[in-house]
This record gives C-alpha cells, sequence and structure tokens, in this order.
C-alpha cells in the first residue's frame, strides 16, 4: 500500500493504491486526517490503484466521511472499481458516500 498527498484545484486529494487492511489503515487514517486539517473545500480519496480493502479501511473512510462533515468539507472517493467497490456497495456504502468515476470528474468540485 502506498500514498500520496497533493493539491488540485481546490481539493486535497489522497492517492491511495495497493491494499488497505489492518495493518495499513492507521497510516490512511492519518493521510486522510491531515488532508481534511487543510480545510480545503473538499478532500478526494482517489482509490483506482486500491485492489482490496478490509472493514478496517472502511472504518477509516466513515471517520473521514464524518469528520469531514464536522467541518463542512465535501468528502468524495475517486474511482473505486472492482473488488473494492463491491464491498462498498455490499455494506450499502455507495448511499453514504459521494463516489465519482475517476479524479477528473472531482475536478468541478469545490468551485
Amino acid at each position: 500500500m502506498s500514498f500520496a498527498r497533493s493539491a488540485r484545484g481546490n481539493a486535497q486529494v489522497v492517492a491511495l493504491s495497493g491494499e488497505i487492511d489492518m495493518g495499513r489503515a492507521p497510516a490512511v487514517r492519518q493521510a486522510v486526517l491531515e488532508a481534511i486539517k487543510t480545510k480545503a473545500p473538499v478532500v478526494v480519496v482517489e482509490m483506482s490503484a486500491v485492489t482490496y480493502m478490509d472493514s478496517s479501511g472502511i472504518a477509516t473512510l466513515v471517520e473521514g466521511l464524518q469528520n469531514a462533515k464536522k467541518q463542512g468539507t465535501d468528502f468524495v472517493l475517486a474511482g473505486p472499481a472492482g473488488n473494492v467497490l463491491g464491498v462498498l456497495k455490499l455494506a450499502r456504502l455507495d448511499k453514504v458516500f459521494r463516489i465519482l468515476p475517476d479524479l477528473a470528474a472531482c475536478d468541478e468540485l469545490g468551485r
């Protein structure tokens, strides 16, 4: 698992790749919370390169969403696919999170 944080327009982007499991979720949590602390109007978690996510990864994203909402920041998942999207749909979290097909679809957010 790896991640990178960057700015893209008005958004803070946390790009994740690889597997997000119990051992890696704390690093993802830290990156997401740091992005939220910037007070950018939008935080995007780019997930197109995430190949696996367990319940600890889901909990990390839910915590990020809750923290973002507390300060009025939009929290968006970009590009989850395959098994990762399947897990989100199975848990009905596709109804909770704003999910966009890719990072380019996020460019107009926060303007």
